[in-house]
């Protein structure tokens, strides 16, 4: 016999040994020959309704029906189709080797990655195992403290969410949905997070759960399992095209996927109205995202994002605790203004805290002394890092169009919306950061001199032009409408609003026949 592999041959070695069972050789030369095996054996066994598996040189034949006797009488034909397969190949079957035995009846709970299945599948053994999991867990914690010493309370509520949540809610979404029964659910797992809560206080056994969580600082189980649904809801949107789960949506999720035999394109109207689950949830619920995410886009792809790129280019004066920033920072903008090249940008975002106003953003460019540009505008109902990251872009977008300009010096008072500002990845405000990207490779790709300083400014100091940029922002007031809740109208003048201020028209003023999308227009 002689081995070939690619340009390589080995000398003439005699064969009759055969290859030893525990050889690396075993499974590959075993998968070659009993590879046709199979597949002919299904061709042939069509009609017996038996399955063959096969773990290298050992086979195992199921065989599935009503009765024990059937089931002896499809596994009698399908070894006598194994036997003459094997025979025609030149493969020997040894037949002492053989068993006939082991039936497998159904058992009451099946266990398969974690999750529990029953017949009905309602999964309440599913919850039970993990509630009761991350019961005893936190039973397991009285250990660490006492009533002197041990972890503080911010320790164990770190260690509760760390630690016992992801424990009794590993698969929650097979349970919980619109429409399913999980009342009792709820219940296994609002007593082991008040047994969590009285551990983190050291509260009395009679303090009332809901006083007990606020002080614990937990979110109450229905409204996390909440949370946790709707984030599950917008995580869809950032699948790729061809993700499997996509095959299981409706037609405006599938993508370029094909539909699967029990997808939601391809049930009748009545039909969606019987069927409950979380894939429907997701596909009755993802049109209130407003967000449009892309999960492979070129910038994005290793070597080609701009952190790897230019990262000679970028950077970032991050805060130091040890230093007194305000000294630092005058220093600092004097040079800059000294430098005729250089271009300011001061940035900040606004959260009302009242519910009734709308969270703004602004961005004001200098050249030295003289301001060129402001703007600010409206987002509606957002977080404060998603608003200084739209200020970010704005200041970035307004900056690369200015004459003579090789170095901008952006002001910010978050500087993890700095870094995020560069980062192409799915992540909340990927468009705005996408834009960022887009428009500093073209500044860069100009002229190998330019470059960007993202600095740090505390809120707290008020400071120079980035207190202005503050008050800028914090004199603009515009009511949210009572359609600005997930409603179409909202939507749809949300994606036209957004699309207009990224645009490289960035002007202190509201485009033609425009009002805000919080108001009745």
């Amino acid at each position: 016999m002689v081995y070939c592999w690619n340009t390589f041959q080995s000398d003439v070695r005699s064969a009759d040994v055969g290859v030893g069972q525990g050889s690396a050789l075993s499974p590959v030369i075993s998968g070659l020959f009993i590879a046709p095996v199979m597949k002919l054996f299904y061709i042939k066994a069509a009609l017996l309704n038996t399955t063959l598996l096969s773990f290298v040189d050992d086979g195992t034949i199921l065989a599935q029906s009503k009765q024990l006797d059937d089931n002896n009488v499809g596994l009698w034909k399908a070894y006598k189709i194994i036997y003459l397969l094997f025979v025609a190949f030149a493969l020997v079957l040894e037949h002492d080797k053989t068993e006939l035995d082991t039936p497998l009846k159904p058992k009451t709970y099946w266990r398969y990655l974690g999750f529990y299945f029953d017949h009905g599948l309602t999964f309440h053994e599913h919850v039970r195992y993990y509630a009761t999991k991350a019961f005893t867990t936190v039973q397991a914690m009285r250990m660490l403290r006492n009533s002197t010493r041990g972890l503080s309370p911010k320790q164990r509520r770190l260690l509760y969410r760390s630690c016992v949540v992801p424990i009794a809610t590993y698969g929650y979404r097979v349970w919980y949905f619109d429409g399913a029964c999980n009342k009792g659910t709820m219940n296994q797992l609002k007593r082991m997070q008040r047994k969590a809560a009285l551990w983190i206080t050291g509260a009395f056994c009679t303090s009332p759960t809901g006083s007990l969580e606020a002080l614990a600082g937990l979110i109450p189980v229905h409204l996390m399992l909440k949370k946790l649904a709707m984030h599950t809801v917008y995580r869809v949107a950032t699948l790729s095209d061809t993700h499997p789960l996509c095959s299981m949506m409706g037609e405006g999720l599938l993508k370029q996927a094909k539909p699967h035999a029990c997808s939601v394109a391809l049930m009748t109207p009545a039909m969606r109205g019987k069927v409950k689950s979380t894939v429907m949830e997701v596909d009755e619920c993802i049109h209130t995202l407003t967000e449009s995410f892309e999960p492979f886009v070129p910038e994005a792809c290793p070597g080609d994002r701009l952190l790897d790129r230019y990262v000679d280019c970028l950077h970032f004066d991050e805060r130091d605790p040890t230093q007194d920033r305000h000294p630092y920072l005058d220093k600092l903008i004097a040079k800059a203004r000294a430098n005729p090249l250089t271009v300011l940008a001061a940035t900040d975002g606004s959260v009302p805290q009242s519910n009734q106003y709308q969270a703004a953003s602004a961005a004001i460019i200098y050249k030295g002394h003289r301001e060129l540009e402001r703007t600010r505008y409206v987002s509606g109902r957002v977080t404060a890092p998603d608003m200084e990251l739209n200020a970010i872009a704005c200041a970035v977008h307004l900056a690369v169009k200015q004459a003579d300009c090789q170095h901008i010096m952006v002001f910010t008072d978050c500087m993890g919306s700095a870094h995020r500002a560069v980062d192409p990845s799915v992540h909340s405000g990927q468009a705005f950061s996408l834009s960022v990207c887009r428009a500093l490779q073209e500044w860069f790709e100009a002229d190998d001199l330019h470059r960007i300083t993202f600095v740090y400014v505390p809120s707290a100091l008020q400071w120079d032009i980035h207190g202005e940029a503050h008050k800028y922002v914090t004199e603009l007031k515009v009511r949210v409408g009572p359609v600005l809740n997930g409603s179409p109208l909202a939507i749809y003048k949300h994606v036209h609003y957004t699309a207009w201020v990224l645009s490289k028209l960035l002007k202190d003023v509201r485009p033609p026949n425009h009002k805000p999308y919080g108001s009745n227009a």
